[in-house]
């Protein structure tokens, strides 16, 4: 579909009215995760075979939609048939992001599986792009949506071997799996790999449009993507055996870092050399964040029910890769001005994660925005009935009327003697052993 689209729709419009479309085609694609996620999702979550079925039903919309764009590629009838099918791509990645989890025995296998699939879907597209573009150049857009239709077939059999008593989540989440998802270090790692993802929607569209403008621009594109793939794969094949020897953390702020230091030296070189560069690193980087992120929610969260938290962080990241990708479709920019802008996003992203796991390393809280997230979701702390609504907070005294709950400690005044500080009014003075003793005049004690 991409190929086919890219050919005869993306391509063969120019630059500004390519702009219009691009932006309508982002607002549609994040639609499901407005509904799927929060409304359908916890339905079909409790169903035994809930996700099976949805991949199911995906599967057979898909056919439907590829001959039915073979059937239209050539009229306006082609835009809400691709919003639909990319509807339905989105729709997928949550049953996927949920189902995974349900079909491996270990946390092990989990990460493997993750692994094993980005690398798979990487060597299977490159393949199947092949004939598509051999049929694109020979016939026409309208054989090769019937060429994804056939794919989307075979799909469609394999998703009759899943297993049919699935059951993603059988009960709401409790306050312990809430707990565990909303903690500082699930947060503030969940926050690098919203920046990950960001980057990589604005690389995207960034390069798309800006190669329009330059010569052999579908050349170059194509080249970026196919080295974006490339690295992509190597990725999820050096993920694994990476986690094997750092950390999560750490393999997190090398993936910040990369994209921020790439990002720098293609500012530098400038040029499509350095586009493709750049391409190839954010991807790079976002296969690696990936199974770091998805490690520390398995360590940091042991309790959490992993398909479900992972359709949930799905969602939150196809709104960061949304979000940046409509800037360089509303904004046209220079090559180099968004390259220097991808880098910043790196550059920031590290240094807030650094930031933040350095705090939570040393005992402390981490910065600001993560630590007001965690305040906001987190349950409030018990007050009593006569404590003052927010700091500065007393010992338990009641605040008096006309003044500050506590005040530093001196001796008595000759004013102030009779009154307990912070009180107003009268009340019997302190017992002697507190009451600093007064010159003596020959009479008792009170």
């Amino acid at each position: 579909m991409a190929v086919a689209l890219a050919d005869s729709v993306l391509f063969s419009l120019d630059a500004d009215a390519a702009r219009s479309r691009v932006l309508l085609f982002l607002g549609i694609s994040f639609v499901p995760f407005l509904f799927v996620a929060p409304l359908i999702g916890p339905a079909i979550d409790r169903m035994a075979g809930g996700r099976r079925l949805v991949v199911q039903i995906i599967t057979i919309v898909r056919v439907v939609l590829s001959l039915l764009m073979a059937s239209n590629a050539d009229s306006l009838l082609l835009f809400p048939l691709a919003f639909g099918a990319m509807v339905a791509q989105k729709t997928y990645a949550i049953s996927k992001s949920a189902l995974v989890p349900t079909v491996v025995r270990t946390d092990e296998e989990l990460v493997e599986a993750n692994s094993k699939l980005g690398l798979i879907s990487g060597l299977v597209g490159i393949v199947a792009v092949i004939p598509a573009g051999i049929l694109q150049k020979t016939i026409g857009a309208g054989a090769t949506l019937t060429y994804s239709a056939l794919i989307f077939a075979v799909a469609f059999l394999m998703a009759t071997r899943l297993p049919r008593e699935t059951v993603v989540a059988s009960q709401a989440p409790d306050s312990t799996e809430l707990a565990e998802l909303h903690a500082d270090r699930v947060v503030l790692a969940s926050t690098a790999m919203l920046m990950v993802r960001a980057s990589v929607g604005f690389t995207f569209f960034h390069l798309y449009f800006w190669f329009r403008h330059q010569d052999a621009g579908l050349v170059w594109f194509g080249l970026a993507l196919g080295f974006a793939s490339l690295l992509t794969m190597a990725g999820n094949a050096l993920a694994p055996r990476i986690r094997d020897r750092l950390r999560e953390e750490t393999m997190l702020q090398g993936a910040l870092a990369i994209i921020a230091v790439v990002g720098t030296l293609s500012a530098l070189l400038g040029g499509t050399v350095g586009a493709v560069l750049l391409a190839g690193a954010v991807n790079f980087s976002a296969a690696i964040s990936r199974l770091a992120f998805e490690s520390i929610v398995q360590r940091d969260a042991p309790d959490a029910n992993r398909g479900r938290a992972f359709a949930q962080f799905e969602t939150r990241f196809q709104l960061g890769w949304v979000s940046a990708g409509v800037v360089p479709v509303l904004f046209q920019m220079p090559g180099r001005f968004g390259f220097v802008l991808v880098a910043a996003m790196g550059l920031g992203a590290m240094a807030f994660y650094v930031t933040g796991t350095r705090a939570l390393a040393a005992g402390r809280r981490p910065p600001h925005p993560i630590s007001a997230l965690r305040a906001r979701r987190a349950p409030q702390p018990r007050r009593g009935p006569g404590a003052p609504p927010p700091p500065p907070r007393s010992s338990g005294r009641r605040p008096g009327k006309g003044g500050p709950t506590r005040r530093p400690l001196r001796p008595p005044t000759p004013t102030s003697a009779g009154r307990t500080p912070g009180r107003s009014g009268s009340v019997p003075p302190p017992p002697p052993a507190v009451q600093p003793r007064q010159r003596p005049t020959g009479r008792s004690e009170p």
